[in-house]
C-alpha cells in the first residue's frame, strides 16, 4: 500500500507518478491518498489487518508517524508489514536519519534496490503514554516545553497560509522565545529509573535518533549519541536566559560526537524509560506534531519495533 499525502511540502503529482512507474515492475501497488489528519494511521492499520507485505509512506514526518502508529496499533510484531519511506516533507528527519536522500525521486532507487535484495532493518522506536491512557509512537523525537510551543505556533501560521520552511520556524522560535514562553518559572522534573531526579527544567527533548531535527541542510543535534538501536536520550535546560540558551543552540549546530553540555544543561543517555512531571499543563509534540498540553509524560523505548526497507 502506497500512502500518499497530497498536501505534503514539495509533493507533486508528477513525483508520485514517477514513483509509481518505478515500482510497477516490482510491486502490486494499491494507492491510498490521505484526506484528513489521522487518515494515514487508519490506512496503515487496514494494511496490517489485510495482510499487505509493505506500506510505503510518501510524505513528511507527520505521514510517517501516522503510518507507524497504524502499523503498531496492536503492538510490535515481526509479522507486520515492512515500512518504506519516500520523503516529501519540509524536514524529513526520520528518512534522513536512516540515511535516505532528502528527495522522493532520489530515495526511490535505494528503496527499490533494498526491495530487490530483500534487505530490511529492524529499528527501535519510542512510545509516549498520553494523559487519556492511550499510547502514541514516535520515530525520532519528542519535545516538552518551548519547542512544542513553537510547533504549535508554526501549525497555526501554516493554517493561515504560511509556507513551512526553515525561516518560518526560526522567525516563530525567536518571537516566541522573547514574547511568548515563560522563561521565569520552570515546570518540569525529570525521572529516570535508578538515577536521581532532576528538577527545575524549562524544556526537555527526548531523542530516539540523531539528529534531533534539521534546519534546512544543517543538523540540530543536542544528543548525538541517540540511536535507533539504543534507548532514549534526553536534553534539558535549567535556564532560558539568553546567554546559556544561545550557547546550547550553537553547540547543537556544531559537528561533534558528545552531547551538549553546560552548567544549565541536563543530559540522559540510553534510558529504557523517561518520566517528566509538570506542575502545570505543558505543551508537547511528537515527531513535529503538536499534541496539546498535559502535566505528566512517560516515554519508553521499544526495541526492534518496525522493519524498514533500506
Amino acid at each position: 500500500m502506497l500512502i500518499a499525502n497530497p498536501m505534503a511540502t514539495s509533493t507533486s503529482r508528477r513525483a508520485r507518478e514517477l514513483l509509481l512507474r518505478a515500482f510497477t515492475g516490482d510491486l502490486d501497488v494499491d494507492v491510498a491518498e490521505t484526506g484528513h489528519r489521522g487518515h494515514a494511521t487508519e490506512l496503515a492499520r487496514r494494511a496490517a489487518d489485510e495482510g499487505f507485505d509493505m506500506v510505503i509512506a510518501l510524505g513528511g514526518d507527520g505521514t510517517v508517524n501516522e503510518a507507524v502508529n497504524g502499523l503498531l496499533s496492536q503492538g510490535a510484531d515481526p509479522e507486520l508489514p515492512a515500512l518504506a519511506v519516500l520523503p516529501c516533507g519540509s524536514a524529513n528527519v526520520f528518512a534522513r536519519a536512516l540515511g535516505l536522500p532528502n528527495d522522493p525521486i532520489a530515495a526511490t532507487r535505494p528503496v527499490l534496490e533494498a526491495l530487490r535484495a530483500g534487505r530490511h532493518r529492524s529499528v527501535g522506536l519510542a512510545v509516549a503514554e498520553l494523559a487519556d491512557g492511550t499510547e502514541r509512537y514516535f520515530t525520532f523525537n519528542a519535545g516538552v516545553g518551548l519547542d512544542a510551543e513553537v510547533v504549535r505556533e508554526v501549525e497555526l501560521r501554516r493554517l493561515g497560509g504560511a509556507k513551512a520552511d526553515p525561516s518560518l520556524y526560526v522567525r516563530t522560535a525567536l518571537r516566541h522565545f522573547f514574547t511568548g514562553t515563560d522563561r521565569r518559572h520552570p515546570a518540569l522534573t525529570l525521572e529516570v529509573p535508578g538515577r536521581p531526579s532532576k528538577e527545575g527544567l524549562f524544556l526537555a527533548f527526548v531523542s530516539n535518533a540523531a539528529p534531533w531535527t534539521f534546519l534546512g541542510p544543517l543538523p540540530v543535534n543536542p544528543s548525538p549519541k541517540a540511536n535507533f538501536s539504543r534507548g532514549l536520550d534526553v536534553f534539558g535546560m535549567r535556564s532560558l536566559d539568553v546567554a546559556p540558551t544561545l550557547a546550547a543552540l550553537l553547540r547543537m549546530m556544531s559537528t561533534r560526537t558528545r552531547p551538549v553540555e553546560g552548567r544549565q544543561v541536563v543530559n540522559v543517555h540510553d534510558a529504557a524509560q523517561v518520566t517528566l512531571h509538570a506542575d502545570r499543563p505543558v505543551a508537547f509534540q511528537l515527531d513535529g506534531d503538536y499534541l496539546g498540553e498535559q502535566e505528566g509524560f512517560v516515554f519508553r523505548a521499544v526495541p526492534r519495533a518496525v522493519r524498514i526497507v533500506i
